[in-house]
């Protein structure tokens, strides 16, 4: 792009660009870049742009951390009916396979209020739909001055007027308490859906991916959540070839698959991260092996997932309508509460609405339907 056309600007941008060893591969194998930030300073944007067009040198603005987080920022959204809202930044997790510890900084949680007043403003334009977002949503509040948990933070957001639905990710299961169980429970507004990140099965892998859990903690906590609202949806993330798996390792991940049966699960083959602990592993899993363990994984998911989801033919439930179909105009596409998709005869008047509709085919992940 930049030999067809010298004067084009590139920049780089996101998490990867605070590690170090990037930056230094940019410099030296990428000169041509134009501008490298990061994602603590993004509101700085145009005065990087600026900076980026005065000068005739790479600019590198990079923050190792910071605790401070920058509100009102602008935002253009690709729904006007449904919005994301980051209600906090950074982990402190430092699983053994994931950068964003250390790139991204400890958790900074935002202060209930703005989080309130910014859920506020989109409702007035319109927002029916929030997601609220957080490496780890389930450890909100710690670090506020007058602390707060996030099951509290969704009863306050819950009261908020016109909202209509409420989502939320990522829980991680450490850290998922009863009360956040309760409130899900008795809400009207919390979608029926929770994203409970499993990454493996085995207790031995999960300890050396220092996840703070067991396979049987994880199992208990899924019993529990399934007991007490038995109409969840629940999905997960499974990383198969983490170093030193082996294939039983992987059928203890496919027993919990079938034990808790998914209605979805994203499945990921392990990749390095240069900085983290899990690169420098020395058994790392030969491409073969993994390879052959996470297609029999993708079998077991894709086969649960199609019964946990045809469970609901010839119900009515109501789905947010999202958009014309793209393959079919005469159709719309709705999701449900619990992150189902629906297809359904209707127009782009329709876009926005909450309505009702009756599932009359499964078709795998995915429903047809009429709306009533």
């Amino acid at each position: 792009m930049k030999k067809k056309n010298p004067t084009k600007r590139i920049a780089l941008c996101g998490c990867m660009m605070q590690e170090p060893s990037v930056i230094e591969k940019i410099q030296k194998s990428y000169s041509f870049v134009d501008l490298i930030f990061g994602t603590h300073n993004i509101f700085k944007f145009a005065e990087l742009l600026y900076t980026m067009y005065s000068s005739d040198r790479m600019v590198i603005d990079i923050w190792k951390d910071t605790d401070q987080i920058v509100e009102d920022l602008p935002v253009e959204r690709k729904y006007p009916f449904k919005s994301g809202i980051n209600i906090m930044f950074g982990c402190n997790n430092f699983c053994s396979y994931c950068i964003v510890p250390y790139v991204r900084g400890r958790e900074r949680s935002r202060n209930p209020k703005d989080i309130i007043r910014e859920i506020e403003q989109l409702v007035a334009e319109g927002v029916v739909e929030v997601m609220l977002l957080g490496q780890n949503v389930n450890s909100y509040g710690k670090n506020l001055e007058e602390p707060m948990t996030f099951a509290e933070l969704l009863q306050e957001i819950e009261k908020i007027e016109g909202l209509e639905r409420i989502r939320f990710m990522t829980s991680h299961p450490k850290d998922l308490s009863d009360d956040l169980i309760q409130v899900m429970k008795n809400s009207k507004k919390i979608c029926k859906h929770l994203h409970l990140p499993l990454q493996s099965g085995s207790t031995r892998i999960l300890k050396e991916m220092n996840r703070r859990y067991t396979k049987e903690q994880y199992l208990a906590l899924a019993k529990k959540i399934r007991e007490e609202i038995p109409d969840i949806s629940l999905t997960t993330d499974i990383i198969v070839g983490f170093p030193g798996e082996t294939p039983e390792d992987v059928e203890e991940t496919i027993s919990v698959v079938k034990e808790v049966q998914y209605d979805n699960a994203f499945t990921f083959i392990y990749s390095k991260r240069t900085g983290t602990p899990a690169a420098a592993m020395e058994n790392q899993v030969p491409e073969d092996v993994v390879k052959e363990g996470f297609d029999k994984l993708l079998k077991v998911v894709q086969d649960t997932a199609r019964s946990r989801v045809g469970r609901m033919q010839g119900q009515v439930h109501s789905a947010l309508v999202e958009e014309l179909n793209e393959h079919d105009s005469s159709l719309v596409t709705g999701r449900l509460s619990n992150n189902t998709i629906v297809h359904f005869p209707g127009d782009a008047s329709l876009i926005g609405k909450i309505v009702d509709v009756k599932l009359t085919e499964c078709h795998g992940f995915y429903y047809t339907g009429e709306m009533i």
